[in-house]
């Protein structure tokens, strides 16, 4: 392939070649009636392992039609309403416009020079969301992009420990750093606890909050695990709320926490990533009440707002906590430049101008849009937690509060054990078939079966014809079940 480069010599060769990759794909969408391929992990390695890299194709349709085989017949769509599982989403037209832009230009936002106008584009979002969250502008909030939930709650950890080990104490920072704990609920997401190994804190630094009957961390129960990290000798370096729990799409009580956080002078993280969609819904945002009283949020774009990964932002309350983040190199960014380098407030060097996605949806659809598509999809939850609790096998583990809906199912005549067992029969008999994709987990020391929505086209009658899928499954799979017990 001549003049493989993208060139102000090859506007052409450009053209032809993302004509031929939206066509392959618009194709490939317009055939597909289900969200994966039945193809078994053997037949896909072997489908791989078969191609020579070191043996280049003859032009571009021929390498297009090989990834269509390779890649897009197997891929697991997010956009089919069979898909079920986890927090992905089908994403915004516009977003995807602004990936091809920004793939071709291959703009990198670490350093004005690097970038212009994409760093005014960043921060400028930056500033809206915290203007959405409610920050004052007093503080002088500020945040950056970031590759999801997992790195800006480390961020926000990160920064959360050093604002505690910058305040003065009679003990060395090393001294302190055995004593530091985070507190959070027992729902936490697990990379709070991922951080707290990466910051080099001790084995027992995470204080778990237990849950309440709802699942949100107990606020009564945060006073007294305050009160024994200090009656022990412990400084608490964060209390991490989460609004939006993965397994059940629970919000904890962000005043009551807040209240907690500021009688005991503690930081307060909001981990957003799955609920910060919340911002922007017609209905729903005073769900998130509370939430401006934090020290830092994390925001997921690419969950509850329809952006193509990677999508999302750290924001703190005050900005000027930033610094904790920055690193000055002479040919990069010295500590005398004048103008705005984002590096001095990220924890990556080199990224992608991944902020266009959300500024080019935001102009195109609007934020109340948004929010009225993530409405809907919370309404569809709704609707099925009652489908699930009206029927007669199924049963109803959790209220919906998100977009999450737990269950289990229950044929007549079997016990608890045999629909433990049956869970992981029946999602592994759905994913293998290719027709519906759901999640598991395990609630109360139970197996159960997962929907998480965030496809606003889903219906209730997606959510019927899966649940009957569900049943045939399990048909199929008590045998095998009632044979794995009897071992």
């Amino acid at each position: 392939m001549n003049d493989f480069l993208f060139t102000r010599r090859t506007p052409a060769q450009y053209a032809r070649a993302l004509h031929g990759a939206v066509d392959t794909v618009a194709v490939h969408l317009a055939g597909t009636d289900r969200p994966r391929s039945a193809a078994t992990p053997e037949e896909l390695e072997e489908l791989v392992g078969a191609v020579d890299l070191d043996r280049p194709l003859e032009d571009l349709d021929a390498v297009l039609e090989e990834t269509r085989r390779l890649y897009l017949d197997h891929a697991v769509h997010f956009h089919d309403p069979g898909y079920m599982a986890h927090l992905n989403c089908p994403v915004a037209i516009p977003a995807v416009a602004a990936d091809a832009l920004t793939a071709a230009v291959n703009t990198a936002v670490e350093t004005w020079d690097q970038s212009t106008t994409a760093t005014l584009v960043e921060q400028r979002l930056v500033d809206w969301t915290a203007a959405r969250i409610g920050f004052p502008a007093a503080d002088e909030p500020d945040g950056v992009f970031t590759s999801g939930g997992t790195q800006s709650n480390f961020q926000a950890l990160f920064t959360a420990r050093e604002d505690r080990l910058s305040r003065p104490h009679p003990l060395t920072r090393q001294e302190r750093l055995g004593r530091l704990r985070i507190v959070a609920g027992e729902h936490a997401h697990f990379s709070v606890a991922k951080a707290a190994h990466l910051l080099g804190l001790s084995a027992d630094a995470v204080v778990s909050v237990p849950a309440d009957r709802g699942g949100a961390l107990d606020a009564v129960a945060l006073e007294w695990v305050l009160h024994d990290v200090a009656a022990s000798g412990g400084e608490v370096a964060a209390v991490v709320a989460t609004a939006g729990s993965t397994d059940l799409g629970v919000i904890d009580p962000l005043p009551a926490v807040a209240d907690a956080c500021r009688g005991h002078d503690v930081w307060l993280h909001v981990d957003a990533a799955y609920g910060g969609g919340l911002l922007v819904s017609p209905t729903r945002r005073h769900l998130l009440d509370g939430i401006e009283r934090a020290d830092s949020v994390s925001v997921d774009f690419h969950k509850s707002w329809f952006q193509p990964v990677a999508a999302s932002a750290l924001m703190l309350r005050r900005g000027r906590n930033l610094r904790f983040s920055t690193w000055s190199a002479e040919y990069l960014n010295p500590r005398h430049a004048v103008r705005p380098n984002l590096v001095d407030k990220s924890l990556q060097t080199t990224r992608r101008f991944d902020a266009l996605k959300l500024w080019m949806t935001l102009r195109a659809v609007g934020a109340p849009e948004l929010g009225r598509a993530l409405d809907r999809v919370l309404d569809l939850a709704q609707e099925a937690g009652r489908i699930v609790a009206d029927a007669p096998d199924m049963e109803l583990v959790a209220r919906p509060v998100l977009s999450t809906v737990l269950f289990r199912h229950r044929p007549r005549g079997i016990d608890d054990a045999e629909a433990d067992r049956l869970v992981e029969a029946v999602r592994t008999a759905l994913f293998d078939s290719g027709r519906a994709v759901v999640a598991s987990t395990v609630v109360g020391g139970r197996r159960c079966l997962k929907f998480t929505f965030l496809n606003p086209v889903t219906t209730a009658a997606d959510v019927e014809r899966v649940l009957d899928l569900v049943r045939s499954a399990a048909r199929d799979a008590l045998p095998v079940a009632a044979a794995a017990g009897a071992r």
